[in-house]
């Protein structure tokens, strides 16, 4: 079950298995970032993003104005991460990420997170069991586009 909030504060929540990371998903579809934006701690397990998310729950809302968020996605107990697609080394290249998903490793919750990029590129993590927390840490502002995907429609 996703734990948080969405509404007129800040959206917060947290995953912990397939169907709460499903919801993280949808939240942070469309999200535009940095390669500089992505941090990686083996030490700790900690892999991170922060991404100028669209906020699609109130994209149908009509009269409003489309709207980005500052937020921080931080994915724990990650054992390994791998990426293709994208040169690391490049810190001002924008990655727009299109879904997040997780394939089971064997009966246990281990398995990888597969974060899915605009052409093409991809980045997975290997983790022990999905820990997954989204929250907004800035203001929102206003943007004149909303997100299309042609292939989809």
């Amino acid at each position: 079950m996703v734990i948080g909030e969405v509404g007129m504060t800040n959206l917060k929540l947290v995953a912990l298995d397939g169907e709460d990371l499903a919801v993280i998903s949808a939240h942070m579809q469309d999200s535009v970032l940095k390669v500089g934006d992505i941090a990686w701690t083996p030490r700790s397990g900690q892999f991170s993003i922060t991404a100028n998310r669209f906020v699609w729950e109130s994209a149908d809302e009509k009269g409003k104005p489309f709207e980005r968020h500052r937020a921080a996605l931080v994915f724990k107990r990650v054992q390994s991460v791998r990426s293709l697609g994208f040169d690391r080394g490049k810190d001002d290249d924008v990655l727009s990420l299109l879904a997040i998903s997780f394939e089971q490793k064997g009966e246990g919750p281990e398995g990888t997170i597969e974060l899915a990029l605009a052409g093409d590129a991809t980045i997975a993590l290997d983790v022990e069991c999905i820990e997954v927390q989204l929250a907004d840490i800035g203001g929102a502002w206003e943007t004149a586009h909303k997100p299309k995907h042609p292939d989809a429609e």
